[in-house]
């Protein structure tokens, strides 16, 4: 049975192009599969001294089976692919039940990544992924897992060489690095949750996996011993003592993560116009994005990381696959001085100064302050809500619990509705728009104003009641929406005329001469955003909008 799942069918394929095999040390690669069972075997009888029951003995063989069927398919993949290259396309054939036969035209590639996992590096290999920036079909990206490391690099020179020859592309001679790897930026890798969280996630899936075996984590020996020192002690000291733990193990393990992932950094321009990103210890990557679909940058800073005066840039664009394919890829630096992200940033971007610093930010209205606030008393009576209400109905005592929490969460969630009120602020330096926003995580987004392709203005029941709005701009780049949040009315139309002129223009009816309406809501679904108007939006606009068939604010680019 064949599957022809082509970008684009085949047309008068050179028949002198030879076509490729994978690279035979593949097979060893698929191979080694095989060790995941036997380390598993290995390590239950360490944990269980030597002793397996029944449950244990099935899901070990369980185990065992899935892993002869990975490999026997993984096997057969790599006796049934080949490849080629010719005058205009790279072709994929593969498969023996189900044959597919894929394409890409060699102008409608939008990167070629290099990826290879600790096992690829053993036995000298790398993975070819090639891509279109497609975001809805898995069929319209190649991918060659089994090349050798230097066939690889030679391919991936091969086939960007080609495109931009096929799409007349200029050579500018302009490589240079951007940026390389600094160890001194180490410091900033402990300033993370991951850490933490990657310790209580490892912790919980050993005790799920024991406890499925029928073998009870909290009867062996030495969880046993730690039990009773802990019993020996005050239980805040051991509460205490577990804690430091926890940060310091999460610590090595954040500072571990980040010399295996960026390990080797590099940022560089290539001639062609692409940019290419190079990083990774145990698992190597090589990422491409075209600067021509570069629509901007996000400054990241997160609430430890802001703290110690870091930050991490990302890329806005377009080209680099779905939702999940993006968070991976539009990465364009490490954890790193917030003065050395803009510095990439204005690099990147080819401008003189980063526009997520340059622009002048205007402030929000103190009523976007009263919504957060009324947010932080909302949390803090929901949390101590339960101990309270406990305490009413089973045990007394719990209710100095419930005063408790109010008493220390009160400050806490204050202090982070006002960070989060003095975080907010939205403007317009040159051709970018640039929005702010987050409480944990501080957003800066500069998004180039010809990308955006909708506005979205959405109103909740309690924005209206305070005369605000929330702006979405729609972009085919990054995470595609990039909002404006709590913004006046008033101020919040005039953003969205004066970031794209005319976009609002044929949904607004004018109230007189040389003025635009307001925009009403004619059918509840409103802009790109998707959000609902709800009402008129007046202060100063007292038009209403035009009825639209699909109910938004968009332009087609």
């Amino acid at each position: 049975m064949t599957q022809q799942t082509a970008v684009d069918r085949p047309v008068d394929a050179d028949p002198a192009e030879p076509w490729q095999r994978l690279n035979a040390r593949l097979i060893l690669v698929q191979l080694s599969i095989l060790a995941a069972p036997a380390a598993s075997f290995a390590g239950t009888l360490l944990i269980t001294g030597g002793t397996l029951n029944l449950q244990a003995l099935i899901t070990l063989g369980s185990l065992l089976i899935t892993a002869c069927v990975i490999t026997g398919i993984s096997l057969m993949r790599f006796l049934t692919t080949r490849y080629r290259i010719t005058g205009d396309r790279i072709e994929l054939r593969s498969g023996l039940l189900f044959r597919s036969h894929r394409s890409i035209r060699l102008d409608r590639i939008r990167g070629v990544d290099l990826t290879a996992n600790p096992v690829h590096r053993v036995f000298g290999l790398t993975s070819v992924r090639i891509g279109t920036g497609d975001q809805t079909s898995s069929s319209r990206r190649l991918s060659l897992d089994g090349v050798s490391k230097a066939q690889g690099a030679e391919l991936r020179q091969r086939l960007l060489s080609r495109r931009d020859a096929v799409t007349g592309h200029p050579s500018d001679d302009d490589d240079h690095t951007i940026a390389d790897l600094d160890w001194a930026w180490i410091r900033y890798a402990p300033l993370t949750i991951w850490g933490v969280g990657g310790v209580l996630l490892g912790v919980g899936t050993v005790y799920r996996t024991l406890h499925e075996m029928r073998i009870d984590p909290l009867e062996l020996g030495f969880v046993k011993g730690i039990e009773h020192r802990y019993g020996s002690v005050p239980l805040w000291f051991g509460v205490l003592v577990t804690v430091v733990i926890l940060v310091v193990i999460g610590a090595v393990g954040s500072t571990a993560t980040f010399t295996e992932g960026w390990y080797g950094y590099r940022l560089e321009r290539e001639d062609g116009g692409t940019l290419r990103v190079l990083r990774g210890l145990l698992v190597t990557r090589s990422v491409t994005i075209e600067e021509q679909r570069l629509r901007g940058v996000e400054l990241g800073e997160t609430m430890l990381l802001r703290w110690a005066g870091g930050a991490r840039l990302n890329a806005v664009a377009s080209g680099l696959g779905d939702r999940d394919e993006n968070r991976k890829r539009r990465m364009l630096t490490p954890p790193v001085p917030r003065a050395e992200a803009l510095r990439v940033a204005a690099d990147v971007l080819g401008e003189s100064q980063s526009p997520t610093s340059a622009a002048e930010l205007t402030p929000h209205p103190r009523s976007a302050l009263r919504r957060r606030v009324n947010r932080a008393l909302t949390a803090t009576v929901l949390i101590s809500a339960v101990p309270a209400l406990l305490g009413a109905l089973l045990w007394t005592p719990l209710l100095y619990v419930a005063a408790a929490c109010a008493v220390v969460l009160l400050p806490v969630t204050l202090a982070l509705a006002h960070d989060a009120y003095r975080t907010l602020g939205h403007g317009l330096h040159g051709r970018y728009l640039v929005t702010r926003y987050g409480t944990f995580s501080h957003r800066t987004v500069a998004l180039q104003r010809e990308g955006i392709i909708g506005i979205g203005v959405s109103r909740s029941l309690f924005q209206r009641r305070s005369g605000l709005l929330t702006l979405t701009a729609t972009t085919a780049a990054g995470d595609h929406k990039y909002k404006v949040r709590d913004v006046t009315v008033t101020d919040g139309l005039a953003l969205a005329e004066k970031a794209v002129p005319g976009l609002l223009a044929p949904f607004l009816e004018p109230a007189g001469a040389g003025s635009y309406g307001g925009a009403a809501a004619s059918g509840g679904a409103g802009g790109a955003g998707g959000g609902s108007h709800g009402g008129p939006i007046g202060h100063g606009f007292a038009g209403r909008a035009r009825s639209s068939g699909h109910g938004g604010h968009r332009r087609r680019r």
